[in-house]
């Protein structure tokens, strides 16, 4: 058992070395030899489709067999869709500006010299992932267009999938003739630890884990490189006494609609004390109809009682990533506040309201990534404006905070050009 250990540290080790020599090559590459290596990774994919499907079927077999939840066989069921809509980011990503280019002014300036900042790549990126297959080759792609190198540890449920992407994604890298090493994989189901990566800040510049809070607990807790933190669900909406019952209704549906990940999902509710019980009953009935299970604290049941089951104190605080709402009576706008930043996971709450007072209220006072407000949170990885492309979401005031994309990736470096008098 030891010696099973030390060659899985060691199989580790050398795999994110490898990574680390093959970032210092592909920091220093054209953006258009890298939108290249992200053209070819796309049409990998198309043409092993069958195969990769074929594989994610077999995934599927295996973990219903092994019992798997099934929020977690939703996450890896990967069907066509999802998978053209994987090729159709990495398409969209080979057209899109350099980051690496962006040049910013610096803070400050020194006598007889330029100073200006510049983004620059931050080395080793490691994904850890739970289900989600084609994630795999959405943060490749990213990586690569921002000239980072990148290590996939996915979990086990997924492991034929992840392995098929991976090998479609590797040859198109080889094919494109960029540095063998910038894209390797370490496989749950041949020993390959957390700790084992995580641990080594030395070559490590970034670690991402997505998916359960659980997850993201257990790399947090190890973890000696930097790590962003992401969050999914457990997101409050304060539904105002102006605020407009469609509006809320529509707010809520929508959060839920997001495909597959639940990431910005309200599954929280705080309503004013001031709502008429007939409005707020109508709310209640149009969620019921649209499948929603309905929860709330004691004061909520005992008003609702045919609609509402008793929440549990812990439940507040936690995500159900699942099609389930919580609603509690609060006496106003300043208690909502106060609740949220206190319960909610802190990267997406919402506000539905008339007010501008209100409005400006909880913008300013919200400890959250993301506000919104009158309008809906759903989380989109590939949105149709705009030239950003997401991976997900950060809850954390640390490296970056918010949605997760290309800039996310990078680092900053201060250039100081001096005029070559002393």
């Amino acid at each position: 058992m030891v010696s099973d250990n030390y060659d899985s540290s060691e199989r580790t080790l050398a795999v994110i070395q490898r990574t680390y020599h093959a970032s210092l090559e592909l920091a220093t590459l054209k953006g258009n030899d890298r939108n290249r290596g992200i053209l070819a990774m796309a049409k990998a994919l198309e043409n092993s489709r069958e195969e990769i499907l074929e594989a994610n079927t077999l995934d599927l077999e295996m973990s219903r067999e092994m019992a798997v939840p099934d929020l977690i066989l939703e996450w890896l069921k990967l069907t066509p869709e999802r998978l053209q809509a994987a090729i159709q980011i990495l398409r969209r990503l080979s057209e899109l500006s350099d980051p690496s280019l962006r040049v910013m002014n610096a803070p400050y300036q020194l006598e007889r010299s330029q100073t200006y900042c510049q983004l620059m790549p931050l080395g080793v990126i490691a994904l850890i992932y739970e289900a989600f297959p084609e994630l795999g080759a959405i943060a490749a792609g990213l990586c690569i267009k921002t000239g980072n190198s990148l290590i996939l540890r996915g979990s086990s449920e997924a492991s034929h999938s992840n392995t098929a992407i991976q090998q479609a994604l590797h040859a198109a890298l080889e094919e494109a003739d960029l540095p063998s090493g910038c894209l390797e994989m370490l496989h749950a189901d041949q020993g390959s630890s957390i700790k084992d990566l995580v641990t080594q800040d030395q070559y490590l510049n970034l670690v991402i884990p997505y998916g359960r809070p659980s997850l993201v607990k257990q790399v947090m807790s190890c973890a000696t490189a930097p790590v962003l933190k992401s969050a999914m669900g457990n997101c409050y909406l304060y539904w105002s006494e102006s605020g407009d019952l469609d509006m809320a209704r529509w707010m809520i549906i929508d959060s839920h609609a997001s495909e597959p990940d639940p990431v910005n999902a309200v599954e929280k509710v705080l309503i004013s004390q001031q709502q008429k019980p007939t409005t707020v009953n109508r709310l209640l009935s149009s969620l019921q109809e649209q499948g929603f299970e309905l929860r709330g604290d004691a004061l909520t049941v005992e008003a609702y009682p045919d609609r509402l089951s008793l929440a549990d104190e812990s439940e507040w605080s936690t995500s159900y990533l699942d099609k389930i709402v919580a609603f509690k009576f609060v006496e106003g706008i300043d208690r909502a506040i106060a609740w949220m930043n206190r319960y909610s996971s802190s990267h997406a709450d919402c506000l539905v309201t008339e007010s501008y007072h209100e409005s400006r209220q909880f913008a300013q006072k919200i400890d959250s990534a993301l506000v919104y407000i009158n309008t809906t949170p759903r989380f989109s990885r590939h949105p149709q404006r705009g030239d950003s492309i997401f991976l997900g979401m950060s809850n954390q005031k640390g490296h970056r905070r918010g949605l997760v994309g290309l800039e996310t990736l990078t680092t900053l470096k201060q250039v100081v050009q001096g005029d070559r008098r002393f």
